[in-house]
């Protein structure tokens, strides 16, 4: 088990995906903190849909956290770039991404690497797959295609509605 473990994301609308990246962080680390993409920094990505104010998705955010028993046990921040505290907190000790979120990983260990810190233990979280063996996502959500457990919900017509 690691001390102090790191993860980011939008954590638009809470979903089965986000759930198996959350709960793989804390069952490495003793502590994890969780950088929650900032209303400026989350209108820079790019999102096929409105995202929910910081404001809304952090309440959410820490209502999930806390139901799950972590309450002690977490920080949420406020992440206004791809790497927050990762390159500037040498005592991070790992770093749990998704297979989208990797490179972001990697660019990280470089960044840390370059200022003679450790490298951090990246762990890859797979991608959580909908019931059409496609990934559960916020954008599939919002389309009304699949719910936050991946189930369908949406008759597809068109190829389009499928990403």
């Amino acid at each position: 088990m690691f001390n102090l473990v790191a993860l980011g994301g939008t954590f638009d609308i809470l979903h089965r995906g986000h759930d198996a990246l959350i709960s793989k962080a804390f069952q490495i680390g003793k502590k994890v903190i969780i950088g929650l993409t900032s209303d400026d920094f989350a209108s820079k990505l790019v999102k096929e849909h409105d995202v929910y104010p910081y404001d809304v998705r952090e309440r959410n955010l820490v209502a999930y956290l806390n139901e799950k028993g972590w309450k002690e046990r977490y920080e949420v921040f406020e992440l206004n770039d791809p790497y927050g505290p990762t390159v500037i907190d040498r005592d991070i000790d790992a770093l749990v991404v998704s297979e989208e979120t990797l490179r972001t990983g990697l660019k990280i260990n470089e960044i840390r690497h370059k200022k003679g810190f450790p490298h951090l233990v990246i762990v890859v979280v797979d991608m959580v797959l909908a019931e059409d063996g496609l990934p559960i996502s916020t954008t599939r959500i919002r389309k009304g295609i699949i719910d936050r457990e991946g189930h369908l919900i949406k008759k597809i017509t068109k190829v389009e509605d499928l990403l």
